[in-house]
């Protein structure tokens, strides 16, 4: 017989708490408590991870259900490819500003027309104007319908938009008509303010958007005017138009156009021609001459002021006789360089510290030069159209860095022709579009009457033109531009009787810049003519992406 004091293997060891073991088994009713204990453990487990995965799917549904169905997706705007607003019995201008005037996040378009009745049914009389009077009207970039209209007195002499920008003012557009300005809204039309111009007052544009000089937190506004005997400038509240301050008295010759110059110590200059050369006046000496204490709030650049004249405080920029235009190369940057156009050369000097960074020879400049980037050197290049005679034009790119010819083609000069455009696209270069006709066409000897083409240059294949041929009303005002931030190229054109105020059919168009691309006509220039054949070049334009940087 076995032993009591021996464990058999029906007597499971059991061990103590100090890990040795002892004689005594547990019993079957505490094997299965235990076994229930850990099966319930588990059970427990399981379900908390069960509910887990159920709330986190709930979630999920939650957060899908939200965005699909109650969080509206955004709704791209849908575009027309190509649109016309036409217009009989009217009358239109040199105005042409695209602007955001709705909320659609999509570029507007706003003009200015002289006619008896508006789209929208508003009447001159209905206003209580002389009838025809003047509407300023801002349309759909999209479709070319009204946004909004707004009559006022005629006649009309100049508007500016573009003024909001980081001014705080709460308009947008000035417009000189009649012997008034008045301040316009560009989201709805409404006028802000309007005032009758100071006596003997013409002024000119552009407006320039000066700092806030009466203390209100409003930027305010700079109109300069010019007759045969001097030029003036006058200072007017952003906030409420109210001329701050008296006239000023400029020593400068008459110009169509004057520049407000931002150094990078952040001071403000006045540039003005002269017959000695382009010269620049410190915004605070205006101010101060406006009214005593103004010039408090205006920052002194000291380097520039090193070289200011001790009697007439003008800083010189630019010596020369002949000064016709000044441009800003880049309205986004502060200090922008500065393109000068003489009657014998083409110069762009440094906006920082007025040095000269290159000079081209040219003869006569026909209208104003453009930029855009021909190179991938991230500087903007100088499109510049030169008489050369014999009705001939030859369009040249200059580098924007040293001056040199990067591409030219001749073109016969055929009137009514607007200024070269350009756009960027995300390839770092530019699309060209210039205007005229090829000499082989036609007989370059006879002046051309209404010809009139548009062609568009592909930096990347520069031996090659697309020729176009879709206007021959006489165009009034012609730009280029992106519909929405990084796409959608387009243009836009005026047309309209041939005489300035003359009453007729006026049409405003808008058409896709790729839409002319299949219709049109490939050709060769210069040696060569490039390798890719015709449907190469299209595919080409085809596939063009644009940026606005």
């Amino acid at each position: 017989m076995e032993s009591t004091d021996h464990a058999t293997e029906g007597d499971p060891l059991k061990r103590g708490e100090d890990g040795a073991e002892t004689g005594t088994a547990p019993s079957a009713t505490e094997l299965n408590k235990k076994s229930c204990k850990e099966v319930l453990g588990f059970a427990k487990l399981t379900h908390w991870r069960t509910a887990v995965f159920f709330l986190s799917l709930f979630i999920c549904l939650t957060i899908v259900f939200a965005f699909s169905f109650v969080i509206p997706c955004p709704v791209r705007p849908q575009y027309l490819i190509s649109w016309n607003r036409t217009f009989s019995e009217a009358a239109t201008y040199d105005f042409l500003a695209i602007e955001a005037a709705s909320s659609d996040k999509v570029m507007d378009v706003l003009y200015v027309l002289k006619m008896r009745e508006g789209s929208q049914n508003n009447t001159c009389a209905d206003a209580g104007l002389p009838s025809p009077c003047v509407f300023v009207l801002a349309v759909d970039g999209t479709d070319g319908e009204t946004l909004w209209e707004r009559p006022l007195h005629p006649e009309f002499h100049w508007a500016q938009c573009g003024l909001q920008k980081e001014t705080g003012r709460p308009w947008d557009c000035l417009l000189s008509h009649s012997d008034q300005f008045t301040a316009i809204d560009k989201h709805s039309g409404e006028i802000k303010w309007q005032h009758r111009q100071p006596p003997d007052l013409h002024s000119t544009v552009p407006v320039l958007s000066v700092p806030d000089l009466d203390g209100d937190k409003v930027n305010d506004v700079a109109l300069v005017a010019s007759d045969n005997t001097q030029t003036q400038l006058v200072f007017l509240s952003g906030k409420t138009g109210v001329q701050i301050g008296s006239t000023v008295a400029l020593d400068s010759k008459e110009t169509p156009k004057h520049l407000l110059h931002r150094t990078t110590e952040g001071s403000h200059y006045v540039l003005l021609q002269k017959d000695t050369g382009l010269y620049g006046l410190a915004l605070w000496r205006i101010a101060a001459q406006a009214k005593a204490g103004m010039e408090v709030s205006l920052k002194k650049d000291k380097h520039w002021e090193k070289n200011a004249s001790a009697t007439s405080g003008l800083v010189p920029i630019y010596e020369s006789d002949s000064v016709r235009q000044v441009l800003r190369t880049d309205e986004t940057q502060d200090p922008s360089n500065l393109l000068l156009v003489t009657g014998k050369e083409v110069a762009l000097v440094d906006g920082k510290n007025l040095h000269l960074l290159w000079r081209f020879n040219t003869s006569s400049v026909l209208g104003e030069p453009s930029f855009g980037h021909f190179n991938k050197d991230g500087l903007l290049d100088v499109v510049v159209e030169e008489d050369i005679g014999n009705y001939t034009k030859r369009i040249i790119i200059l580098d924007g860095k040293s001056g040199c010819v990067l591409w030219e083609v001749n073109l016969l000069a055929s009137p009514n022709s607007p200024r070269p455009a350009s756009i960027h696209t995300t390839n770092s270069v530019s699309i060209f579009v210039f205007w005229g006709i090829m000499p082989t066409e036609t007989n370059s000897s006879e002046p051309l009457t209404g010809d009139r083409r548009s062609y568009m240059l592909h930096p990347l294949y520069s031996k090659v033109l697309l020729e176009s041929t879709n206007v021959m009303d006489h165009i009034i005002t012609f730009k280029a531009t992106l519909l929405e931030r990084g796409r959608h190229a387009a243009y836009f054109l005026l047309t309209g009787p041939k005489t300035k105020g003359d009453e007729g059919t006026v049409v405003l168009s808008k058409r896709k810049l790729k839409q002319d691309v299949p219709y049109s006509k490939v050709l060769r220039i210069g040696t060569g003519g490039g390798s890719e054949t015709n449907e190469d070049i299209k595919e080409a334009f085809n596939r063009l992406r644009f940026s606005d940087w």
